[in-house]
């Protein structure tokens, strides 16, 4: 691997069931709404950096500056 792949970013490894999650949950969503499986889920992209917690810790919303990177499958 060169220097310049390592310093451009680092991809997220994001599973089929992540990935589901992040298509029907955009936004600013409330953790109460989730069930116990999808908290499961959303703490797992909130630690990938997939999604970020509100200052109130009661919400997630997409992290902004994923965006921009490719998830690998």
């Amino acid at each position: 691997m060169k220097i310049h792949q390592l310093l451009d970013s680092t991809s997220v490894i994001i599973t089929n069931e992540e990935s589901s999650f992040i298509n029907g949950h955009q936004g600013h969503i409330p953790l109460s709404s989730l069930d116990d499986h999808e908290v499961w889920v959303a703490q797992n992209l909130v630690r990938k950096n997939v999604y970020q917690l509100t200052k109130d810790n009661k919400h997630i919303v997409i992290n902004q500056g994923h965006e921009n990177q490719q998830p690998t499958i």
